[in-house]
């Protein structure tokens, strides 16, 4: 879990640099569901850690943010 962590924390890492280098923002939906993805991987770890107030607010944020960015998706 600890190595997706990672690769999601780059990828998004990597894709608002680039939004905000080129200053072109059609990524945004794409990096918001890569931010998603990434709490919803943090809510299984920290409910596994025995954190459950945490692990569901990761899990809510990650429900939410994945809302919005399907909606500008399919929006």
């Amino acid at each position: 879990m600890k190595i997706m962590k990672a690769i999601l924390a780059l990828m998004v890492i990597s894709l608002s640099a680039y939004s905000l280098v080129t200053g072109e923002y059609r990524m945004l939906p794409y990096t918001l569901l890569l931010v998603g993805f990434m709490l919803f991987v943090i809510g299984i770890v920290e409910i596994q850690e025995k954190r459950k107030v945490t692990g569901i607010f990761s899990f809510l944020s990650s429900g939410f943010v994945l809302f919005v960015s399907l909606n500008g998706l399919l929006g």
